[in-house]
């Protein structure tokens, strides 16, 4: 048996709903240095045609599509358009998603709608949209759906986002059932404390001490990138993660290990506060 340890997309095409930004451009790129040609789906199109600009420079074709991810019959057209661009899919990065912390008996009816559309539906959608240019194509491939470490706990502020992220799991486990047959895998990432955009305004309003403790919440003791997370994405849907199908996989420095446990300012492990 050879043994290639080699991640190489040459060729494949890759879709990356909210690829214009965070988790979805750090997703984009990392394919794209692996080789692969991207689609960005993405309503913020100044920060979409960057990141195509940026894969075009590795020597990558890309497509920017906007698309309001919300809007199933958006979704289907988007995916339309990839499929006669490229003429093929290969890997499905559902990562479009986000929430604001709020309590829910607080929450608006719209606003759960909202929540659940964006963080739910539009990865079903999507899913329903793409596999079945996936299993056209005949080679199989892979589908990375973006959960949270909130999938595997309670969130309190972030009710219905947790609950989306947790039915996300859930569907992953089922797609990864019924897309078997046609070799397309799927998965499901729960990152945690990664450094994005979306992060940023979180990060500047709290104090030194405030960041300290944050540090020491996370074992590897400093946040991810966004790059960092594109690798995990990568190899998932590379054929070294062949065998690997239906997993969910934090990503978040051991933080979801610790389940409870943090560092002291003294540095000794504890499991509270004072």
């Amino acid at each position: 048996m050879s043994v290639n340890p080699a991640i190489d997309f040459s060729g494949q095409v890759a879709l990356v709903t909210g690829g214009a930004s965070g988790l979805g451009e750090g997703s984009a790129m990392a394919l794209a240095r692996f080789g692969a040609h991207l689609v960005i789906a993405d309503q913020n199109a100044d920060n979409g045609e960057r990141v195509v600009e940026a894969i075009r420079a590795l020597g990558r074709e890309a497509l920017f599509v906007a698309t309001n991810m919300m809007e199933p019959e958006q979704i289907s057209a988007m995916v339309a358009s990839a499929n006669q661009h490229f003429g093929r899919l290969d890997i499905l990065v559902n990562n479009v998603g986000g929430g604001r912390p709020v309590n829910f008996l607080e929450q608006s009816a719209n606003s759960i709608n909202r929540h659940i559309s964006l963080n739910l539906l539009s990865a079903m959608h999507t899913t329903q949209a793409a596999a079945p240019v996936m299993i056209a194509g005949g080679r199989g491939g892979a589908i990375i759906n973006v959960a949270s470490t909130e999938a595997l706990r309670a969130a309190p502020g972030y009710a219905v986002y947790a609950a989306c992220k947790a039915g996300l799991v859930s569907f992953t486990k089922t797609m990864a059932l019924e897309l078997a047959e046609h070799n397309i895998r799927s998965h499901a990432l729960a990152p945690d404390m990664i450094e994005t955009e979306g992060l940023k305004p979180l990060l500047n309003a709290v104090s030194p001490a405030e960041l300290a403790a944050r540090d020491r919440y996370i074992p590897l003791g400093r946040m991810g990138t966004a790059d960092e997370f594109g690798n995990i994405v990568a190899f998932l849907a590379s054929e070294m993660g062949a065998y690997l199908n239906g997993i969910t996989l934090p990503v978040d420095a051991g933080a979801t290990a610790a389940a409870g446990w943090f560092r002291s300012p003294q540095g000794k492990w504890c499991l509270y506060h004072g």
